[in-house]
């Protein structure tokens, strides 16, 4: 059982569960979109996800964001070198049309992460920023880079999809920022050291409002995604309601982080149903 639990938590600490989650949202988008998104992609965004992933988390522990302290997060160090690899191999395989985004979304995650501001402080310590970069990028890599990957312009549907998207990270966001209330500097002024726990998830439920509603506003709605997001709305807003600042252990790294696959599985079983 110990070495279940190492795996276990090492699976969750290097980021391979997150990675799975945004992978899970590619999908997602080429069955929202009926797109055929390159394999290539899919691998260059779950490899990737690794190591920008475990370079936030760990990078800032670091000295000069290389090297770190111990043993554990060396291993972790390692195992993002070997996915930051892959990924690059990836980029050889790529469509042209999707560097672009790359890059704005790479430029983007460094300025998050790396020490570009005044006394060694990065966007991420910026006051309400942290978890707006946050939706915006997961939004970019799920939504816009599969769709450029495929299509010629980015149509109507693309954007819904992609302010629905980033409301939905915002929304799993929530659990987080309610669960390091304790353990955030106050110079971040998150929600939840703003307004407090209570008003923080009545955001979270506005938020879980719109990310339905917004469903409605597409051109060619089909029943799927209705019946999905309906699902998945009411996954959220029970999430919501059970978030709290005592939290259990893996409610938020493992519960919260795992919807995205839920989404994917709900899609999946619709398919599989209707066919």
């Amino acid at each position: 059982m110990t070495l279940i639990k190492k795996i276990f938590d090492f699976y969750l600490d290097a980021s391979i569960h997150v990675a799975l989650a945004i992978f899970s949202l590619v999908h997602v988008t080429a069955l929202t979109l009926n797109i055929n998104v390159p394999n290539a992609l899919y691998f260059f965004i779950f490899f990737a996800s690794i190591s920008c992933y475990n370079f936030v988390k760990f990078g800032v522990e670091a000295e000069k964001y290389i090297l770190v302290a111990n043993t554990y997060q060396k291993n972790i160090q390692f195992f993002s070198l070997g996915c930051l690899l892959v990924a690059v191999y990836q980029l050889f395989f790529l469509p042209a049309n999707v560097f672009l985004w790359l890059f704005i979304l790479a430029v983007i995650t460094g300025l998050y992460a790396l020490p570009v501001l005044p006394k060694n402080k990065n966007f991420r310590s910026l006051s309400g920023l942290k978890i707006l970069i946050v939706a915006a990028v997961w939004a970019g890599a799920t939504v816009i880079l599969p769709s450029v990957s495929v299509l010629d312009e980015i149509s109507w549907n693309v954007k819904i999809e992609t302010a629905q998207r980033f409301l939905f990270v915002l929304i799993l966001l929530v659990p987080f920022e309610i669960r390091d209330l304790k353990y955030d500097s106050a110079a971040l002024k998150t929600l939840p050291q703003r307004l407090g726990v209570k008003t923080t998830k009545m955001i979270g439920f506005v938020w879980t409002i719109l990310f339905f509603l917004i469903t409605f506003l597409k051109t060619d709605l089909e029943v799927a995604p209705i019946v999905v997001k309906t699902i998945l709305f009411l996954t959220l807003i029970f999430v919501v309601y059970k978030t709290e600042l005592e939290q259990k252990k893996y409610f938020s790294s493992f519960w919260v982080e795992a919807i995205p696959l839920f989404w994917w599985l709900l899609f999946i079983i619709w398919k599989k149903c209707i066919i």
